[in-house]
C-alpha cells in the first residue's frame, strides 16, 4: 500500500478514536502514524522511499524558511539604508530539473524569496532567467540556486 495513504488513514483513525477532528488531532495522528509505519516497516512492506521523501520534503521546507528569513532581512536592511547597495540584474541559470512540476516548484520558491524573481524559462527548458536584486556575483547566485533549491527539489522527486 502507498505509505502516504496508509499514514493518512492512520491519522484519521486516530482522530476517530479520540473523537476530535481538529487539525491538531489529525496532525498528531499523522505523526504517530508515521512513527508506527516506520517501526513496522518490515511487516507492512512500505517502501523506504516514502520515509526518505518525507524527510527531504521537510528539509526543503525548512531550507526555504531559512532562505526566506535571511533574504527578508537582507532586503529590509537595504531598504532602510540611506544609500542602497543593491545591484539588480537578469541572470541566466542553466536548469538540471526537466519535469514541469519541478521547474514550477523551483520558479515559485525563487519568486517567493525576497530579492529574487523568476522571469522566464527558455522554450527548450534549459535556462531559467532570474531577476536578482543583489547580483554583485552572478556565479555565486547561480551556485546558490543550483546547490540549494534545485538540488533539494531533485532529491525530493528522485525515484
Amino acid at each position: 500500500m502507498n505509505g502516504f495513504l496508509f499514514n493518512l488513514l492512520l491519522a484519521f483513525a486516530w482522530a476517530a478514536m479520540t473523537g476530535d477532528y481538529s487539525l491538531g488531532s489529525i496532525a498528531t495522528g499523522a505523526v504517530l502514524g508515521f512513527v508506527a509505519l516506520w517501526l513496522s516497516q518490515p511487516l507492512t512492506g512500505i517502501d523506504r522511499l516514502y520515509f526518505k521523501r518525507l524527510y527531504r520534503i521537510t528539509y526543503l521546507a525548512l531550507f526555504f524558511l531559512w532562505e526566506l528569513i535571511l533574504s527578508s532581512i537582507k532586503v529590509a536592511w537595504d531598504v532602510i539604508r540611506p544609500v542602497p547597495r543593491n545591484n539588480p540584474a537578469l541572470i541566466d541559470i542553466p536548469l538540471t530539473v526537466k519535469n514541469d512540476f519541478e521547474i514550477l516548484l523551483l520558479t515559485n520558491l525563487i519568486s517567493l524569496t525576497p530579492g529574487t524573481l523568476s522571469v522566464d524559462v527558455s522554450e527548450d527548458r534549459e535556462t531559467l532567467i532570474v531577476h536578482a536584486m543583489f547580483a554583485d556575483d552572478p556565479d555565486a547566485l547561480r551556485k546558490d540556486i543550483k546547490d540549494g533549491f534545485e538540488r533539494l527539489i531533485m532529491g525530493v522527486f528522485e525515484t
